[in-house]
């Protein structure tokens, strides 16, 4: 119920989506409130293991926190990237994905699924 209200009470602007892997997703989304202000919203959303729906976490950022986040974060992924795991190929897991995404479209073409089956990435699934 709190998710409806929410919606009604703010307008989407823009959103991007970020795959990883075939459980998880990440959803960028910019809002507008009824009084022309602005937030981000971070969500997470993981396929559960059973296959029944998605378990989603939301994180609002707004305007006057974006630029000390970004600065966290970055700090964060500096450290992660260049003190911890200095000879880590963080592209590996982007160049698996790009290949499994790769076959996935193959194989669709090759046997495509019939029109009232429901797909996983449909919005309807995704939507909350």
């Amino acid at each position: 119920m709190e998710n409806e209200n929410f919606n009604q009470k703010s307008e989407n602007v823009y959103s991007a989506k970020v795959r990883a892997g075939k459980r998880r997703t990440y959803f960028f989304d910019i809002r507008q409130t009824k009084g022309a202000d602005y937030f981000l919203t971070l969500t997470e959303s993981t396929k559960r293991f059973n296959g029944d729906g998605y378990e989603r976490h939301k994180l609002f950022l707004y305007k006057e926190d974006i630029n000390r986040f970004v600065e966290g974060l970055e700090e964060a992924v500096k450290f992660f990237k260049e003190e911890l795991l200095p000879d880590y190929d963080f592209d590996e897991y982007t160049k698996r994905q790009e290949e499994w995404e790769a076959r996935k479209a193959l194989e669709e073409q090759e046997n495509p699924e019939p029109k009232n089956e429901k797909n996983i990435d449909s919005e309807e699934d995704m939507a909350w």
